[in-house]
């Protein structure tokens, strides 16, 4: 029987893939309006009232809307299950995205990149699935938090940087795993918050978790637009949803003491690394990360009858 956490979280991915490919949907249509490439760093002022008129799109608010859904989804399976189990699984974002972006876009990706998406998510699965995430405690360890925190954004800082220097597609992959990071994060304090919930809402406002979540989930929005601009979604996505899942892996264990046992299923676990590395590199040969794919919007239909 499939638990609820399970199921949460699977809803929560498929939420996720859309709030992408809108949001991505939204982002190319406001910089063809421009006349601008998507992957220019723009100065505050200018990025401020890009953001604005973002704001404006249909297909950025519907994005946002997917992506408050997807926050309740997962905060409902992180309730219910170990972070080492809810995130990896919502790497299935990968399959609902290309899924989506097809209809979206009305271009369809090549064979490569449909196989490249599969052994990625299919690889995840195997070699988490061979790990076998223990439930581990409902919140985070005394003293871990304060380190931890210190880490990720020092690691956050570093790749936004990074992200900044590089162009293209490596560009939109580096910004892609510092918002992994970040969504990561996001997640462990909403899991933190939703174990403190027993305590009352007193003593959960009296700390300072609850605002930290709001605080990394809005700066995770933000790097996600500075993704979504940087490059195709081929490029940045396995990098969001991979990253997102594997660092949900290391603060699972670091944090609430989510145990991982890979010497029980080593055969798996390594089929698992190898689909993963093979999916890698199909992707990096694809023809959808250098832009193809949704680098344009897709053609207005003309009404019947209408002038040509």
């Amino acid at each position: 029987m499939i638990s609820p956490a399970v199921v949460l979280a699977l809803l929560a991915a498929l939420a996720n893939g859309a709030a992408s490919v809108l949001q991505r949907r939204a982002v190319m249509e406001q910089a063809e309006a421009q006349d601008l490439p998507p992957s220019r760093w723009w100065q505050v002022r200018r990025a401020a009232a890009w953001l604005v008129r973002l704001l404006r799109r249909p297909f950025w608010l519907a994005g946002a809307a997917a992506l408050g859904l997807s926050a309740a989804f997962q905060a409902g399976a992180l309730a219910l299950g170990s972070l080492s189990v809810v995130q990896p699984l919502m790497a299935t974002e990968l399959l609902f995205t290309l899924l989506l972006g097809t209809i979206v876009f009305r271009h369809r990706p090549g064979t490569l990149t449909w196989l490249s998406f599969l052994m990625l998510a299919v690889g995840l699965g195997l070699f988490l699935g061979a790990a076998g995430p223990s439930t581990g405690d409902a919140t985070g360890k005394a003293g871990t938090w304060l380190p931890t925190g210190v880490c990720a954004a020092a690691a956050v800082a570093g790749l936004v940087a990074l992200g900044k220097v590089l162009g293209g597609a490596v560009s939109a992959a580096v910004l892609g795993m510092a918002t992994a990071t970040c969504f990561a994060c996001t997640a462990a304090l909403v899991k933190e918050v939703t174990g403190r919930i027993p305590e009352g809402m007193t003593a959960l406002l009296a700390t300072g978790y609850l605002y930290a979540a709001c605080a990394t989930g809005l700066l995770s929005l933000l790097l996600l637009q500075s993704t979504l601009r940087a490059g195709s979604l081929a490029a940045s996505q396995p990098a969001l949803t991979l990253g997102d899942a594997l660092v949900s892996v290391g603060l699972g264990k670091v944090l609430f003491d989510e145990h991982v046992a890979l010497g029980a299923h080593p055969v798996q676990a390594v089929f698992g690394v190898c689909l993963l590395a093979a999916g890698t590199v199909g992707l990096s040969l694809s023809p959808a990360v250098a832009g193809d794919w949704d680098a344009k919007t897709p053609p207005r239909r003309r009404a019947r009858g209408g002038h040509r």
